[in-house]
């Protein structure tokens, strides 16, 4: 049973966000990578993230509002294992984002040139899952 999803989101232009308590900051139009968990109702996580009308309560909540998810991903792995793979070979945009609850130096992942192909064969090797956006 998956435990973690990741986001694949596209931010369509530069923009400085604010992000609950943690501050503003820079994101740089493109694609990101957000991992989050859930250990009951998965399902109603991510529908909740894909809605545009909602409390904002997390941090992935403030960068939805702007930007937009393109796909879901599942995966067997903890968040923080699968945080610190991405963290090996992606640009963490906010230390502490989405990460505050864990160890982890963050749970967003900006998605740089030349490491998609990268990401395509992470995903395919880790992820049980793929779904467009819903």
């Amino acid at each position: 049973m998956a435990i973690t999803y990741l986001l694949q989101i596209y931010l369509k232009k530069q923009k400085h966000i604010k992000i609950g308590k943690l501050g503003t900051f820079r994101f740089t139009k493109g694609n990101y990578v957000y991992v989050g968990s859930a250990k009951t109702n998965m399902t109603k996580r991510i529908a909740r993230h894909l809605r545009k009308k909602k409390k904002k309560f997390w941090h992935i909540d403030y960068l939805l509002q702007y930007a937009e998810v393109q796909q879901v991903w599942t995966s067997d792995l903890t968040e923080e294992k699968m945080a610190a793979l991405l963290s090996e070979k992606m640009e963490i945009p906010v230390i502490g984002f989405g990460s505050s609850d864990v160890k982890s130096k963050s749970h967003l992942f900006f998605i740089k040139k030349g490491t998609g192909y990268f990401l395509d064969q992470f995903f395919q090797k880790l992820c049980v899952a793929k779904t467009s956006r819903l």
